[in-house]
């Protein structure tokens, strides 16, 4: 009797997962049941950095724009600063803050006297 042969599907399937894990070490790119493990684990690493980056950077936007703040003696605190933002609907959130706040601080401050100017 002649010898069937297999298809190539499974194959495929093994060599994409083994290109996604090539990076990998050791046994980790080498052997297909701990690359299907390993790839698992870095999926899932990477959802979950996804959000903890996000956070991260509204962190450090926050101490940037704080820091600026207090520096300055414009504002006392970083959240009256914030609230008076959104009570003058001025749309500008903490990302362009803290670009504005380290690049050109001049502007940040005219926006800053500008807000109390309004507020008060």
């Amino acid at each position: 009797m002649t010898r069937i042969r297999r298809g190539y599907i499974a194959r495929r399937r093994r060599t994409k997962m083994r290109l996604f894990a090539s990076s990998f070490r050791g046994a980790h790119s080498r052997l297909t049941r701990t690359i299907t493990q390993q790839r698992i684990r870095a999926l899932f690493s990477a959802n979950r950095d996804r959000d903890i980056k996000k956070r991260e950077f509204r962190r450090l936007w926050i101490t940037r724009i704080n820091a600026i703040i207090r520096e300055s003696g414009i504002f006392h605190s970083y959240s009256r600063l914030i609230h008076d933002l959104y009570k003058r609907q001025l749309i500008l959130n903490r990302k362009i803050l803290a670009q504005i706040a380290i690049s050109n601080r001049n502007f940040f401050f005219i926006i800053s006297h500008e807000i109390t100017k309004k507020v008060n």
